[in-house]
């Protein structure tokens, strides 16, 4: 028995058929499993931010750095603290002082500017002078700047001890000038 050509034209159609039905599912599931496994990849990612994020801003766990005494974190008034600005610039200079002492640092110098340019605006300027070890500079910075109230580091100079003459003791000669402003209660 023999088969009639439009009988084999229409299995062969139909086999053509099948055949581009079954590509075109196997394409269109291939290409949704890459867009589920860049899907997965950008959680990731988002998820390593996060924690990155949390991280930096002090909410998962205290950094070395940290200080707890001249340090509050985030509480507290963003301005210094003090019924008169020569207050403030007293407590200013404590700050300082901390800083460097628990940097394990020598203060050897501080200078408060209580009447500069911008004192009618209650800005507290210091200047500070220290003899410090390397890692202890990014300590003192670090303390200085993050917490309650905001100071910010207006002036920074740092000399190795090669330039002041004393390379065996290691320590390094910086100058800081710290800004901050008192608000007045009134």
């Amino acid at each position: 028995m023999r088969i009639s050509t439009p009988t084999l034209a229409i299995d062969r159609r139909h086999a053509l058929a099948v055949v581009s039905y079954a590509g075109v599912v196997i394409a269109l599931l291939t290409a949704s499993l890459f867009l589920v496994a860049g899907l997965r990849d950008k959680a990731v990612e988002i998820a390593a931010a996060q924690t990155r994020l949390d991280q930096l801003s002090g909410r998962s766990q205290p950094s070395l750095f940290a200080s707890n005494a001249s340090n509050p974190g985030i509480n507290g008034s963003p301005f210094l603290d003090g019924q008169t600005i020569t207050i403030a610039g007293a407590a200013l200079q404590q700050r300082i002082e901390a800083a460097v002492a628990k940097a394990d640092g020598l203060l050897t110098s501080s200078q408060l500017d209580l009447d500069g340019p911008d004192a009618k605006n209650g800005f507290v300027n210091i200047s500070a002078s220290m003899e410090v070890s390397q890692p202890a500079v990014q300590m003192i910075l670090y303390d200085i700047e993050a917490g309650m109230p905001y100071l910010f580091v207006d002036k920074l100079s740092i000399q190795s001890p090669e330039v002041f003459g004393e390379p065996e003791s290691g320590r390094m000669l910086m100058t800081v000038g710290v800004v901050g402003q008192w608000r007045s209660s009134e």
